[in-house]
């Protein structure tokens, strides 16, 4: 893009963003991050059936632009870990550490066994229908719509009333699995093209001990100096350059840069908290907590309103009555699966108070997807043949349409009815007891 093009983007993605949320607050009242997607992508469509409809070339350059603007490389090379380190930093520490053997097993072993579980039944859907994929191929869309969006969940949980304790494994978990999303899917993706290790406990090892090694090491070190430092300003620029630094590291020498953001924002939050007292005295108006809020809602609202623009430049798949309704049903069901199977494993109470139906209900519609399933699905363009990247693309974004959509609208009714469920358990319990 040139320079002005990019500064007309830019013009264009705030007019968006400042408009729907205008719009919104005065007479939808949806949550801010479903309304950027549905809106976004609602004027995608309407320019679309004008330009048909009216064939304008100056809209038709508009369109092309807008649908093809570089979405990975400003998720994937810019704005992704700055979004995972605020994420990460309003963790509370506490309940992290609580539940830290369900959140590792549903972080990492659920995501591996929900993308195999999903590659499985789109598989069979495969040979059924005639379709263009193979196994590899089916497991590696499976690495695609497995990870759920931290940025989603915690904007849309933390507002319908949560416990704490289950609110915490939900956030931890959707900020950790994109780490293992990301590492699985370039394992799979080395077996499709023959390239890169194929040893996935390898390339788990070296993704995951090498991410957590030069986050913590160059946090550490960065953490000093905020401590030295009496200027709050500075100390946000300290962790600015921290993440991105680490970020960037990371990607260069082939370990994951997405789990190194999460660890980055764990530490910070991890010192800051013990540096309670002195950074109230250093920064008493709250500087570094509110330029991390605030930049956090900034660049959540664009990323939705760019995957919006995305669709402008997807064409549909000639699969996509047979293969949407499938990929849908598997989405739920693998997700259902791994969850299941993580949290039996845990071998503790489950968070909440929940039986084991109760979380994996709560779990599963809780399960929303996001900018890094785009992403994922727009890299596999290099090397999948076009009938099958198209196909991938309809699923990638019914996938985020149907999790923040459907599930983001309804997930607080579910919650509700699963709280009467407990309370009508509980209670029945207690009334055999006392009998």
């Amino acid at each position: 893009m040139t320079s002005m093009s990019i500064q007309i983007l830019l013009i264009i993605i705030l007019a968006y963003v400042v408009i729907i949320g205008t719009v919104n607050d005065k007479l939808f009242h949806i949550q801010s991050d479903i309304a950027m997607v549905l809106f976004s992508s609602l004027l995608s469509v309407i320019l679309l059936v004008i330009q048909a409809l009216f064939p304008m070339e100056s809209l038709r350059s508009i369109i092309s632009s807008l649908g093809d603007f570089g979405f990975r490389e400003y998720l994937m090379d810019g704005m992704l870990c700055f979004m995972l380190f605020a994420g990460a930093s309003k963790v509370n520490m506490g309940k992290f550490k609580a539940n830290l053997r369900p959140i590792c097993l549903l972080a990492f072993l659920s995501t591996v066994i929900s993308s195999f579980f999903y590659g499985g039944l789109l598989y069979l859907a495969s040979l059924a229908f005639s379709l263009p994929l193979d196994f590899w191929t089916c497991v590696l869309l499976g690495c695609v719509v497995s990870p759920t969006d931290p940025i989603a969940a915690t904007g849309i949980l933390n507002k319908i009333g949560l416990s704490k304790n289950v609110c915490s494994v939900i956030e931890n978990e959707s900020l950790f699995n994109d780490g293992t999303g990301v590492t699985l899917f370039i394992f799979v993706r080395s077996l499709i093209t023959h390239t890169g290790d194929s040893n996935v406990a390898v390339l788990l090892t070296k993704e995951i001990l090498g991410a957590a090694v030069v986050a913590l090491a160059a946090s550490f070190i960065s953490f000093q100096l905020v401590k030295k430092s009496k200027n709050p300003i500075r100390n946000i620029l300290i962790a600015v350059l921290n993440v991105f630094l680490v970020y960037v590291v990371c990607e260069h020498f082939g370990f994951s840069g997405v789990l190194a953001s999460v660890v980055c924002g764990l530490y910070f939050s991890y010192k800051m908290d013990k540096n309670h007292r002195v950074q109230t005295v250093i920064d008493p108006e709250n500087y570094y907590e509110n330029f991390w809020e605030i930049l956090e809602g900034i660049l959540n609202s664009a990323l939705f309103v760019m995957i919006g623009f995305v669709v402008l430049g997807t064409a549909i798949s000639s699969y996509a009555a047979v293969i949407i309704p499938v990929a849908l049903l598997s989405l739920i069901i693998s997700r259902a699966g791994g969850v299941t199977i993580s949290t039996v494993l845990t071998g503790h109470s489950i968070p909440g108070n929940y039986n084991l139906f109760e979380f994996v209900t709560l779990m599963t519609w809780s399960a929303l997807k996001g900018g890094l399933t785009l992403a994922l699905a727009l890299e596999t363009s290099e090397y999948l043949p076009q009938p099958v990247y198209e196909i991938f693309m309809n699923i990638a974004f019914v996938t985020i349409f149907f999790t923040v959509l459907v599930q983001g609208l309804t997930v607080k009714k579910v919650y509700n009815g699963l709280e009467k469920h407990k309370a009508k358990r509980l209670c029945h319990v207690s009334g055999g007891n006392a009998k």
